[in-house]
């Protein structure tokens, strides 16, 4: 489609702002309420907005391995040790429905009319910031006010289970930060509201035992200095590191237990760090028998009690579940996004986009499952986000 013909549909254009715009208004409720529901956030952007669906020549290479990747998970369900007993458990059947929806939230971003895209930008930087406060709030509080809305409007809830539910939120809100600033920025209101965003996330993590949160504030901080600084250079040295973490994550664990540290470091760590590495000890075996093609998608959750519904690394689950064509694929994948963030000058939708970048490899290496649905949106959510930093002029559809 020619960027004359896309502009000659206003009409889909303002929809797609007063969509995506609606959408970011309720990231801060569902990120301290309940992160899970980003996947029907997410999916229902795109699902409403599905006319704005393009790939143009830039996006083609990524897709293309989304698609290859998508028929390699599905025809590995033939040998996966794990049969899901409904529908809804059936991974390679909602990633199916997710790549397209999904594609299409991000393209209903770049297609947004110009000005909703400023408002929606203005709608994540205060969403965002209050976001943050309420996180501030949680901390000094102890969790008081998310329990207490939980009890008065849901149902009781443990106070160990608060806590841990706030502790998820600062996932969240140290995702998007990088992008919620950048916002700021670009709408020229003022930079200090990403005080409250990272003070709330590393706080209130902090508080309630998630370290994730703050080391990755620190290692966004470092990711968004470097590409400002060398942005030609930056986002490829990024890529590179990503490349190296897809392809080689058995590879140093191997080395690692081989130098006989392995078990010592286990011994020395708290519990929840020993228990990670245990699942990576016991996805290593796993991977050995079978490094070519894998186990299968899903096939984490069949290796109990060694591991628990996954390996806990994106890295070992991708290697466990779908073998060398699958490291091959999520390499090449990063490698394409992040090397695309290289730029002459400083940008700031690329410095934003490579922090945020930086913290969901971060997250994903030492928390979440590759497939969780409301993880799989969060990432699509950075993209929304991405987009919508992206002047009109670049975010046009050009094919």
């Amino acid at each position: 489609m020619s960027q004359e013909a896309a502009l000659s549909r206003p009409g889909l254009s303002r929809w797609c702002g007063w969509v995506v715009t609606a959408g970011v208004a309720l990231v801060p409720l569902i990120g301290w309420l309940s992160p899970m529901g980003f996947a029907a956030l997410v999916a229902l952007i795109g699902l409403l907005t599905l006319p704005a669906i393009r790939v143009d020549d830039e996006d083609r290479p990524a897709a293309v391995l989304l698609l290859v990747a998508l028929i390699w998970a599905a025809v590995s369900t033939t040998w996966s040790p794990f049969h899901p007993s409904k529908p809804g458990a059936n991974v390679a059947l909602k990633l199916a429905l997710q790549l397209p929806l999904y594609w299409a939230a991000m393209c209903a971003a770049r297609r947004a009319d110009p000005r909703l895209k400023t408002v929606a930008l203005k709608v994540l930087a205060w969403g965002s910031a209050l976001f943050g406060l309420l996180l501030l709030a949680d901390f000094a509080t102890d969790a008081m006010i998310y329990e207490k809305l939980h009890v008065a409007f849901y149902e009781p809830i443990r106070h160990d289970l608060s806590q841990v539910n706030i502790a998820h939120s600062t996932f969240v809100m140290m995702l998007l930060a990088p992008l919620a600033i950048a916002a700021a920025v670009r709408t020229r209101a003022t930079a200090w509201l990403g005080v409250p965003m990272v003070a709330g996330a590393v706080a209130a993590a902090l508080r309630f035992k998630a370290e994730a949160p703050a080391v990755a504030a620190v290692i966004a901080a470092l990711v968004a200095l470097v590409v400002w600084r060398w942005p030609r250079g930056g986002p490829r040295a990024l890529a590179g590191a990503a490349v190296v973490y897809w392809l080689g994550a058995p590879l140093v664990i191997l080395g690692v237990r081989a130098s006989g540290a392995y078990a010592r470091i286990e011994h020395l760590v708290e519990l929840s760090w020993s228990m990670r590495m245990g699942f990576w000890s016991h996805a290593l075996d796993w991977i050995a028998d079978h490094p070519l093609r894998g186990w299968g998608l899903d096939a984490s959750r069949s290796f109990g009690p060694g591991i628990v519904l996954h390996p806990h690394d994106g890295a070992m689950q991708i290697w466990l579940e779908l073998g060398v064509p699958g490291a091959l694929i999520a390499a090449a994948f990063w490698w394409l996004t992040l090397n695309r963030l290289s730029r002459p000058a400083p940008d700031l939708a690329a410095t934003a986009l490579a922090a945020s970048a930086s913290v969901y490899l971060l997250f994903g290496a030492l928390n979440f499952g590759v497939w969780q649905e409301w993880w799989l949106a969060l990432g699509a959510l950075i993209a929304v986000a991405a987009a919508l930093l992206q002047p009109q002029a670049a975010s046009r559809p050009s094919t």
